[in-house]
Protein backbone atom coordinates (compact mmCIF):
# COMPACT_ATOMS: atom_id res chain seq x y z
CA UNK A 1 0.00 0.00 0.00
CA UNK A 2 1.27 3.32 -0.81
CA UNK A 3 -1.04 5.47 1.50
CA UNK A 4 -1.19 4.92 5.05
CA UNK A 5 -4.31 5.64 6.88
CA UNK A 6 -2.70 7.91 9.43
CA UNK A 7 -0.95 9.45 6.13
CA UNK A 8 -4.35 10.40 4.47
CA UNK A 9 -7.37 8.01 5.21
CA UNK A 10 -9.59 8.93 2.34
CA UNK A 11 -6.98 8.33 0.15
CA UNK A 12 -5.81 5.19 1.99
CA UNK A 13 -9.87 3.89 1.81
CA UNK A 14 -9.91 4.66 -1.80
CA UNK A 15 -6.43 2.96 -2.84
CA UNK A 16 -7.38 0.13 -0.77
CA UNK A 17 -10.97 -0.42 -2.40
CA UNK A 18 -9.24 -0.51 -5.97
CA UNK A 19 -6.19 -2.66 -5.28
CA UNK A 20 -8.34 -5.16 -3.59
CA UNK A 21 -10.36 -5.29 -6.45
CA UNK A 22 -13.92 -4.53 -5.20
CA UNK A 23 -15.20 -2.05 -7.75
CA UNK A 24 -14.25 0.19 -10.68
CA UNK A 25 -15.98 3.37 -11.61
CA UNK A 26 -18.76 3.62 -13.83
CA UNK A 27 -18.74 6.35 -16.71
CA UNK A 28 -21.55 8.26 -14.74
CA UNK A 29 -20.84 10.51 -12.51
CA UNK A 30 -21.34 9.09 -8.87
CA UNK A 31 -22.10 5.23 -9.95
CA UNK A 32 -19.53 2.74 -9.62
CA UNK A 33 -19.52 -1.21 -10.49
CA UNK A 34 -19.49 -3.86 -7.89
CA UNK A 35 -16.42 -6.04 -9.03
CA UNK A 36 -17.23 -9.58 -7.96
CA UNK A 37 -15.18 -9.52 -4.63
CA UNK A 38 -17.27 -6.19 -3.49
CA UNK A 39 -20.60 -7.85 -4.75
CA UNK A 40 -20.21 -11.39 -3.07
CA UNK A 41 -19.44 -9.26 0.33
CA UNK A 42 -23.00 -7.64 -0.68
CA UNK A 43 -24.36 -11.02 -1.40
CA UNK A 44 -23.33 -12.23 1.77
CA UNK A 45 -24.91 -9.49 3.97
CA UNK A 46 -28.22 -10.09 2.15
CA UNK A 47 -28.12 -13.48 2.84
CA UNK A 48 -27.37 -12.69 6.59
CA UNK A 49 -30.22 -10.25 6.38
CA UNK A 50 -32.90 -12.54 4.17
CA UNK A 51 -32.58 -15.34 6.96
CA UNK A 52 -33.48 -12.83 10.13
CA UNK A 53 -36.31 -11.72 8.15
CA UNK A 54 -38.00 -14.31 6.75
CA UNK A 55 -37.58 -15.58 10.35
CA UNK A 56 -40.13 -12.78 11.16
CA UNK A 57 -42.47 -13.67 8.53
CA UNK A 58 -40.85 -11.13 6.01
CA UNK A 59 -41.37 -11.56 2.64
CA UNK A 60 -39.33 -10.38 0.08
CA UNK A 61 -41.50 -8.31 -3.20
CA UNK A 62 -39.94 -6.51 -5.94
CA UNK A 63 -41.62 -2.77 -7.21
CA UNK A 64 -40.72 -0.46 -10.14
CA UNK A 65 -37.91 1.82 -10.25
CA UNK A 66 -39.77 4.68 -12.29
CA UNK A 67 -42.24 6.45 -9.82
CA UNK A 68 -44.81 9.05 -11.11
CA UNK A 69 -44.39 12.60 -9.89
CA UNK A 70 -47.78 12.42 -9.08
CA UNK A 71 -47.25 9.82 -6.09
CA UNK A 72 -44.72 11.99 -4.42
CA UNK A 73 -47.13 15.02 -3.95
CA UNK A 74 -49.43 12.75 -1.88
CA UNK A 75 -46.78 13.49 1.10
CA UNK A 76 -45.96 16.88 1.08
CA UNK A 77 -42.59 16.25 3.30
CA UNK A 78 -41.52 13.46 1.54
CA UNK A 79 -41.07 14.98 -1.67
CA UNK A 80 -39.82 18.56 0.19
CA UNK A 81 -36.77 15.68 1.98
CA UNK A 82 -35.97 13.94 -1.46
CA UNK A 83 -36.31 16.65 -4.46
CA UNK A 84 -32.77 18.41 -4.75
CA UNK A 85 -31.77 14.24 -5.28
CA UNK A 86 -34.13 13.18 -7.55
CA UNK A 87 -33.17 12.54 -11.33
CA UNK A 88 -36.14 12.88 -13.62
CA UNK A 89 -37.24 10.39 -16.79
CA UNK A 90 -38.97 12.95 -19.21
CA UNK A 91 -38.61 11.46 -22.49
CA UNK A 92 -38.63 7.77 -23.91
CA UNK A 93 -39.20 6.07 -27.35
CA UNK A 94 -38.70 10.02 -29.02
CA UNK A 95 -42.28 11.70 -26.90
CA UNK A 96 -42.08 13.60 -24.28
CA UNK A 97 -44.22 12.01 -21.45
CA UNK A 98 -46.88 13.56 -20.12
CA UNK A 99 -45.94 12.82 -16.70
CA UNK A 100 -42.85 12.91 -15.58
CA UNK A 101 -41.17 9.38 -13.76
CA UNK A 102 -38.43 10.00 -10.98
CA UNK A 103 -36.02 7.39 -10.42
CA UNK A 104 -37.22 6.31 -7.12
CA UNK A 105 -35.10 7.52 -3.81
CA UNK A 106 -36.86 5.11 -2.31
CA UNK A 107 -40.09 3.08 -2.94
CA UNK A 108 -42.33 4.20 -0.34
CA UNK A 109 -44.52 6.30 -2.15
CA UNK A 110 -45.23 3.36 -4.96
CA UNK A 111 -45.44 0.70 -1.82
CA UNK A 112 -47.98 3.43 -0.06
CA UNK A 113 -50.14 3.55 -2.95
CA UNK A 114 -50.20 -0.52 -3.50
CA UNK A 115 -50.87 -1.35 0.13
CA UNK A 116 -54.01 0.40 -0.37
CA UNK A 117 -54.95 -1.64 -3.06
CA UNK A 118 -54.05 -4.68 -0.82
CA UNK A 119 -54.82 -3.67 2.41
CA UNK A 120 -58.89 -3.64 2.80
CA UNK A 121 -59.70 -5.50 6.40
CA UNK A 122 -58.20 -5.74 9.75
CA UNK A 123 -57.57 -9.48 8.28
CA UNK A 124 -55.19 -8.58 5.75
CA UNK A 125 -52.70 -6.71 8.78
CA UNK A 126 -50.29 -6.76 9.49
CA UNK A 127 -48.96 -6.92 6.15
CA UNK A 128 -44.93 -7.18 6.29
CA UNK A 129 -43.07 -7.15 3.09
CA UNK A 130 -39.14 -6.15 2.11
CA UNK A 131 -37.50 -5.14 -1.15
CA UNK A 132 -33.62 -5.52 -2.57
CA UNK A 133 -33.40 -2.81 -4.81
CA UNK A 134 -31.16 -0.43 -6.11
CA UNK A 135 -31.99 3.59 -5.44
CA UNK A 136 -30.91 6.81 -6.83
CA UNK A 137 -30.26 10.17 -5.04
CA UNK A 138 -28.06 12.59 -7.16
CA UNK A 139 -25.21 13.47 -5.06
CA UNK A 140 -22.96 15.96 -5.49
CA UNK A 141 -20.45 14.43 -2.89
CA UNK A 142 -19.79 10.69 -3.70
CA UNK A 143 -17.52 8.34 -1.93
CA UNK A 144 -17.28 4.59 -3.22
CA UNK A 145 -19.92 2.42 -1.28
CA UNK A 146 -20.53 4.85 1.06
CA UNK A 147 -22.03 7.50 -0.73
CA UNK A 148 -23.27 7.04 -4.16
CA UNK A 149 -26.24 8.62 -6.44
CA UNK A 150 -27.09 4.85 -7.26
CA UNK A 151 -26.44 2.08 -4.39
CA UNK A 152 -27.98 -1.26 -3.33
CA UNK A 153 -29.79 -1.84 -0.47
CA UNK A 154 -32.97 -3.42 1.29
CA UNK A 155 -36.21 -1.15 2.13
CA UNK A 156 -38.77 -2.96 4.75
CA UNK A 157 -42.09 -1.42 4.57
CA UNK A 158 -45.07 -2.67 7.19
CA UNK A 159 -48.64 -1.79 7.64
CA UNK A 160 -50.02 -2.60 11.24
CA UNK A 161 -53.20 -2.31 13.15
CA UNK A 162 -52.04 -0.29 15.75
CA UNK A 163 -49.40 2.15 17.12
CA UNK A 164 -48.10 -0.24 19.37
CA UNK A 165 -47.69 -3.00 16.96
CA UNK A 166 -46.06 -0.45 14.28
CA UNK A 167 -43.93 0.64 17.07
CA UNK A 168 -43.11 -2.90 17.91
CA UNK A 169 -41.89 -3.53 14.59
CA UNK A 170 -39.88 -0.50 14.46
CA UNK A 171 -37.84 -1.47 16.95
CA UNK A 172 -37.23 -4.98 16.28
CA UNK A 173 -35.97 -4.27 12.92
CA UNK A 174 -33.27 -1.64 14.88
CA UNK A 175 -32.61 -4.44 17.11
CA UNK A 176 -31.92 -6.84 14.23
CA UNK A 177 -29.84 -4.63 12.14
CA UNK A 178 -27.60 -4.05 15.47
CA UNK A 179 -27.30 -8.18 16.14
CA UNK A 180 -26.06 -8.37 12.14
CA UNK A 181 -23.75 -5.14 11.74
CA UNK A 182 -22.39 -6.53 15.18
CA UNK A 183 -21.78 -10.19 15.33
CA UNK A 184 -22.03 -10.62 11.07
CA UNK A 185 -19.68 -7.60 9.94
CA UNK A 186 -17.84 -7.62 13.26
CA UNK A 187 -18.70 -3.46 13.45
CA UNK A 188 -19.81 -2.36 17.10
CA UNK A 189 -23.00 0.61 16.73
CA UNK A 190 -24.89 2.56 19.14
CA UNK A 191 -28.15 2.33 18.99
CA UNK A 192 -30.72 5.67 19.59
CA UNK A 193 -33.22 8.22 18.04
CA UNK A 194 -32.35 10.97 15.76
CA UNK A 195 -33.19 13.91 16.27
CA UNK A 196 -36.26 16.02 14.49
CA UNK A 197 -34.16 17.72 12.26
CA UNK A 198 -32.42 13.94 11.09
CA UNK A 199 -35.80 11.95 10.92
CA UNK A 200 -36.23 10.42 7.80
CA UNK A 201 -38.72 12.66 5.20
CA UNK A 202 -42.47 12.14 6.61
CA UNK A 203 -41.28 10.07 9.41
CA UNK A 204 -42.88 10.83 13.13
CA UNK A 205 -39.60 8.73 14.75
CA UNK A 206 -36.50 7.83 13.29
CA UNK A 207 -33.99 5.07 14.80
CA UNK A 208 -30.56 4.54 13.48
CA UNK A 209 -27.10 2.50 14.37
CA UNK A 210 -24.09 4.92 14.62
CA UNK A 211 -20.59 3.29 13.78
CA UNK A 212 -17.50 4.40 14.56
CA UNK A 213 -14.77 4.20 11.30
CA UNK A 214 -11.44 4.17 11.89
CA UNK A 215 -10.31 7.98 11.41
CA UNK A 216 -13.16 8.64 14.29
CA UNK A 217 -16.10 9.81 11.78
CA UNK A 218 -19.46 8.23 12.24
CA UNK A 219 -21.13 6.05 9.61
CA UNK A 220 -25.18 5.80 9.95
CA UNK A 221 -25.31 1.98 8.86
CA UNK A 222 -28.94 1.63 9.50
CA UNK A 223 -32.34 2.93 10.47
CA UNK A 224 -35.90 2.22 11.26
CA UNK A 225 -38.77 4.59 11.35
CA UNK A 226 -42.12 4.81 12.36
CA UNK A 227 -44.68 6.74 10.35
CA UNK A 228 -47.47 6.68 12.24
CA UNK A 229 -50.49 7.37 9.77
CA UNK A 230 -48.79 10.14 7.91
CA UNK A 231 -48.38 7.95 4.66
CA UNK A 232 -51.38 6.12 5.77
CA UNK A 233 -53.56 8.95 5.02
CA UNK A 234 -51.63 10.48 2.08
CA UNK A 235 -51.82 6.96 0.19
CA UNK A 236 -55.27 6.33 1.72
CA UNK A 237 -54.45 2.82 3.49
CA UNK A 238 -57.09 1.88 5.43
CA UNK A 239 -58.61 -0.79 6.33
CA UNK A 240 -61.90 -2.46 8.10
CA UNK A 241 -61.13 -2.77 11.98
CA UNK A 242 -63.08 -5.11 14.25
CA UNK A 243 -65.49 -2.95 15.12
CA UNK A 244 -66.74 -2.88 11.50
CA UNK A 245 -64.45 1.33 11.46
CA UNK A 246 -62.41 2.03 8.28
CA UNK A 247 -59.53 3.33 9.98
CA UNK A 248 -55.75 4.62 8.31
CA UNK A 249 -53.21 1.56 8.95
CA UNK A 250 -49.89 2.55 11.50
CA UNK A 251 -46.61 1.93 8.81
CA UNK A 252 -43.24 1.36 9.13
CA UNK A 253 -40.14 1.57 7.44
CA UNK A 254 -36.39 0.11 7.70
CA UNK A 255 -33.27 -0.18 5.21
CA UNK A 256 -29.65 -0.52 5.45
CA UNK A 257 -27.44 -0.13 2.50
CA UNK A 258 -24.14 -1.10 0.14
CA UNK A 259 -22.41 1.53 2.89
CA UNK A 260 -22.27 -1.11 5.25
CA UNK A 261 -19.28 -2.47 2.84
CA UNK A 262 -17.60 1.26 3.10
CA UNK A 263 -18.20 0.80 7.11
CA UNK A 264 -16.07 -2.61 7.80
CA UNK A 265 -13.31 -1.95 5.00
CA UNK A 266 -13.16 1.64 7.49
CA UNK A 267 -13.41 -0.31 10.88
CA UNK A 268 -11.01 -2.62 10.16
CA UNK A 269 -8.62 -2.36 7.33
CA UNK A 270 -5.01 -1.23 8.15
CA UNK A 271 -1.87 -0.20 6.67
CA UNK A 272 -1.73 -3.42 4.37
CA UNK A 273 -5.47 -3.33 3.00
CA UNK A 274 -8.38 -4.97 3.63
CA UNK A 275 -9.34 -7.48 7.14
CA UNK A 276 -12.52 -9.32 6.68
CA UNK A 277 -14.92 -10.69 8.67
CA UNK A 278 -14.62 -14.21 8.30
CA UNK A 279 -18.09 -14.26 7.78
CA UNK A 280 -18.05 -11.88 4.86
CA UNK A 281 -15.14 -12.79 3.22
CA UNK A 282 -15.78 -13.70 -0.29
CA UNK A 283 -12.48 -16.17 0.35
CA UNK A 284 -12.53 -17.03 3.50
CA UNK A 285 -9.29 -19.58 3.63
CA UNK A 286 -6.06 -19.29 0.94
CA UNK A 287 -4.05 -22.13 0.22
CA UNK A 288 -0.25 -21.32 -0.80
CA UNK A 289 2.36 -23.57 -1.92
CA UNK A 290 5.73 -22.41 -1.01
CA UNK A 291 9.51 -23.26 -1.18
CA UNK A 292 10.32 -25.42 -4.21
CA UNK A 293 7.37 -27.02 -4.82
CA UNK A 294 7.22 -26.78 -9.07
CA UNK A 295 9.19 -30.03 -8.82
CA UNK A 296 7.12 -31.71 -6.27
CA UNK A 297 3.94 -32.38 -7.42
CA UNK A 298 2.96 -33.97 -4.19
CA UNK A 299 2.77 -30.58 -2.67
CA UNK A 300 -0.53 -28.81 -4.65
CA UNK A 301 -1.63 -32.73 -5.14
CA UNK A 302 -1.64 -31.87 -0.83
CA UNK A 303 -3.40 -28.90 -0.78
CA UNK A 304 -5.90 -30.05 -3.41
CA UNK A 305 -6.64 -32.56 -0.65
CA UNK A 306 -7.10 -29.94 2.12
CA UNK A 307 -9.27 -27.57 -0.22
CA UNK A 308 -11.44 -29.99 -1.17
CA UNK A 309 -11.98 -31.31 2.64
CA UNK A 310 -12.40 -27.51 3.31
CA UNK A 311 -15.06 -26.85 0.66
CA UNK A 312 -17.32 -30.19 1.51
CA UNK A 313 -17.03 -28.22 5.41
CA UNK A 314 -18.60 -25.29 4.12
CA UNK A 315 -15.78 -22.59 3.66
CA UNK A 316 -15.01 -20.55 0.90
CA UNK A 317 -11.24 -21.52 -0.31
CA UNK A 318 -9.14 -20.46 -3.11
CA UNK A 319 -5.73 -22.74 -4.23
CA UNK A 320 -3.31 -20.05 -5.39
CA UNK A 321 -0.92 -22.21 -7.50
CA UNK A 322 -0.17 -19.31 -10.02
CA UNK A 323 3.44 -18.73 -10.95
CA UNK A 324 3.89 -15.02 -8.92
CA UNK A 325 6.39 -14.92 -6.06
CA UNK A 326 5.39 -16.36 -2.55
CA UNK A 327 6.19 -12.85 -1.34
CA UNK A 328 3.85 -11.32 -4.15
CA UNK A 329 1.07 -13.72 -3.23
CA UNK A 330 1.19 -12.74 0.38
CA UNK A 331 0.60 -9.36 -0.10
CA UNK A 332 -1.95 -9.97 -2.88
CA UNK A 333 -3.70 -11.81 0.28
CA UNK A 334 -3.60 -9.85 2.59
CA UNK A 335 -4.49 -6.82 0.61
CA UNK A 336 -8.00 -8.26 -0.12
CA UNK A 337 -8.27 -9.29 3.47
CA UNK A 338 -8.50 -13.27 3.58
CA UNK A 339 -8.88 -13.76 7.13
CA UNK A 340 -6.56 -17.14 6.84
CA UNK A 341 -3.79 -18.20 4.94
CA UNK A 342 -2.59 -21.89 4.57
CA UNK A 343 1.11 -22.27 3.06
CA UNK A 344 2.18 -25.83 2.69
CA UNK A 345 5.50 -26.52 1.19
CA UNK A 346 8.64 -29.30 1.21
CA UNK A 347 9.46 -29.02 4.41
CA UNK A 348 5.92 -28.96 5.66
CA UNK A 349 4.90 -31.65 4.00
CA UNK A 350 8.15 -33.74 5.59
CA UNK A 351 6.40 -32.72 8.93
CA UNK A 352 2.98 -33.42 8.27
CA UNK A 353 2.11 -29.83 9.04
CA UNK A 354 0.86 -26.79 7.72
CA UNK A 355 1.93 -23.05 8.31
CA UNK A 356 -0.77 -20.67 9.05
CA UNK A 357 -1.63 -16.62 9.11
CA UNK A 358 -4.29 -15.11 10.31
CA UNK A 359 -4.92 -11.67 8.66
CA UNK A 360 -5.76 -10.44 11.66
CA UNK A 361 -2.36 -11.38 14.09
CA UNK A 362 1.34 -10.86 13.30
CA UNK A 363 2.34 -14.11 13.88
CA UNK A 364 2.60 -17.64 12.15
CA UNK A 365 2.29 -21.01 13.50
CA UNK A 366 2.58 -24.59 12.72
CA UNK A 367 -0.73 -27.02 12.77
CA UNK A 368 -0.55 -30.89 12.17
CA UNK A 369 -2.58 -31.43 9.04
CA UNK A 370 -4.59 -33.87 11.17
CA UNK A 371 -5.57 -31.33 13.54
CA UNK A 372 -6.31 -28.92 11.00
CA UNK A 373 -9.66 -29.17 10.23
CA UNK A 374 -10.93 -28.86 13.91
CA UNK A 375 -8.19 -25.56 13.96
CA UNK A 376 -10.25 -24.17 10.94
CA UNK A 377 -13.51 -24.65 12.39
CA UNK A 378 -12.37 -23.21 16.06
CA UNK A 379 -9.91 -20.29 14.21
CA UNK A 380 -12.68 -18.85 11.83
CA UNK A 381 -15.21 -17.25 14.91
CA UNK A 382 -12.58 -16.52 17.01
CA UNK A 383 -11.11 -14.18 14.50
CA UNK A 384 -14.75 -13.03 13.95
CA UNK A 385 -15.50 -12.16 18.17
CA UNK A 386 -11.80 -11.09 18.03
CA UNK A 387 -12.41 -8.08 15.19
CA UNK A 388 -15.85 -7.04 17.33
CA UNK A 389 -13.58 -7.14 20.48
CA UNK A 390 -10.79 -5.05 18.36
CA UNK A 391 -13.09 -2.27 17.08
CA UNK A 392 -14.76 -1.82 20.63
CA UNK A 393 -11.55 -1.59 21.91
CA UNK A 394 -10.84 0.98 19.27
CA UNK A 395 -14.35 2.92 19.77
CA UNK A 396 -14.23 3.15 23.40
CA UNK A 397 -10.53 4.79 23.58
CA UNK A 398 -11.88 7.70 21.23
CA UNK A 399 -15.26 8.15 23.32
CA UNK A 400 -14.95 11.65 25.21
CA UNK A 401 -17.37 12.46 27.96
CA UNK A 402 -15.34 15.52 29.68
CA UNK A 403 -16.53 18.18 26.80
CA UNK A 404 -19.10 20.19 28.23
CA UNK A 405 -18.97 23.45 26.38
CA UNK A 406 -19.16 24.25 23.01
CA UNK A 407 -15.54 26.12 23.65
CA UNK A 408 -14.42 22.91 25.22
CA UNK A 409 -15.00 21.11 21.62
CA UNK A 410 -13.40 23.56 19.46
CA UNK A 411 -10.38 23.26 21.81
CA UNK A 412 -10.33 19.44 21.80
CA UNK A 413 -10.98 19.28 17.22
CA UNK A 414 -8.08 21.63 17.39
CA UNK A 415 -5.82 19.62 19.79
CA UNK A 416 -7.00 16.17 17.62
CA UNK A 417 -5.48 18.18 14.69
CA UNK A 418 -2.24 19.22 16.06
CA UNK A 419 -1.25 15.86 17.58
CA UNK A 420 -2.30 14.13 14.12
CA UNK A 421 -5.36 11.75 15.62
CA UNK A 422 -8.93 11.56 15.20
CA UNK A 423 -11.47 13.98 16.88
CA UNK A 424 -13.47 11.05 18.06
CA UNK A 425 -17.08 11.13 19.09
CA UNK A 426 -18.46 13.09 22.07
CA UNK A 427 -21.25 12.76 24.58
CA UNK A 428 -22.63 15.41 25.38
CA UNK A 429 -26.07 17.41 26.99
CA UNK A 430 -28.51 19.35 24.45
CA UNK A 431 -31.21 21.15 25.34
CA UNK A 432 -33.25 19.59 22.72
CA UNK A 433 -33.74 22.95 20.55
CA UNK A 434 -32.70 23.04 16.58
CA UNK A 435 -30.68 26.34 17.44
CA UNK A 436 -27.97 24.47 19.65
CA UNK A 437 -27.98 21.32 17.66
CA UNK A 438 -27.29 23.57 14.42
CA UNK A 439 -24.77 25.86 16.40
CA UNK A 440 -22.80 23.05 17.09
CA UNK A 441 -22.86 22.10 13.31
CA UNK A 442 -21.55 25.36 11.85
CA UNK A 443 -18.55 25.75 14.72
CA UNK A 444 -17.26 22.38 14.27
CA UNK A 445 -18.62 20.17 11.56
CA UNK A 446 -19.86 17.76 14.33
CA UNK A 447 -23.52 16.59 14.42
CA UNK A 448 -25.81 14.81 16.15
CA UNK A 449 -25.59 11.20 15.48
CA UNK A 450 -28.52 10.23 17.65
CA UNK A 451 -30.04 10.00 21.44
CA UNK A 452 -28.68 6.73 22.44
CA UNK A 453 -31.05 4.69 24.44
CA UNK A 454 -28.15 3.44 27.34
CA UNK A 455 -26.03 6.24 27.49
CA UNK A 456 -22.37 5.80 28.95
CA UNK A 457 -23.20 8.33 31.54
CA UNK A 458 -25.92 11.23 31.81
CA UNK A 459 -24.89 14.75 30.60
CA UNK A 460 -26.81 17.90 32.89
CA UNK A 461 -25.40 21.03 30.60
CA UNK A 462 -26.29 22.02 27.26
CA UNK A 463 -23.24 22.44 25.39
CA UNK A 464 -24.14 25.60 23.71
CA UNK A 465 -26.56 27.67 25.95
CA UNK A 466 -25.63 26.27 29.48
CA UNK A 467 -29.44 25.29 29.84
CA UNK A 468 -30.27 22.06 31.80
CA UNK A 469 -29.48 19.32 29.04
CA UNK A 470 -33.19 17.10 28.05
CA UNK A 471 -31.18 14.72 26.12
CA UNK A 472 -27.52 13.08 26.39
CA UNK A 473 -26.36 12.85 22.81
CA UNK A 474 -23.57 11.31 20.77
CA UNK A 475 -22.14 13.94 18.27
CA UNK A 476 -19.13 13.48 15.49
CA UNK A 477 -18.35 14.23 11.72
CA UNK A 478 -20.11 12.10 9.68
CA UNK A 479 -19.45 10.40 6.15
Amino acid sequence: MDISQREDFSKWYLQTIQQADLMSYSPVRGCIIFKPDGYEIWEHIQEAFNKRFKEEGIRNAYFPMLIPESFFSKEKEHIEGFSPELPWVTEAAGEILEERLALRPTSETMIGTAFSDWIQSYRDLPYEINQWANVFRWEKKTLPFLRTSEFLWQEGHTAHQSAEEAKERTQRMLDIYQEVVENVLAVPVYEGEKTPSERFAGAMNTYSIEAMMKDGKAVQAGTSHYMGTKFAEAFDIRFLNEANEHVYAHTTSWGVSTRLIGSLIMTHGDDQGLVLPPSVAPTQIVLLPVGPWQKKPEIVEQLQLIAQELKESGYRVTLDDSDNTPGFKFNEWELKGVPLRIEFGPRDMKNQQVMVKWRDLADKEAVKLADLSSYVAEGLPKMQKRLLETARTYRKENEHYDIDTLQQLEDHIEAAKEQDVPAGWALIGWDGSDETEAAIKEATGFTIRNIPYNPPMKKSVDIVSGKPAVQTVWIARAY
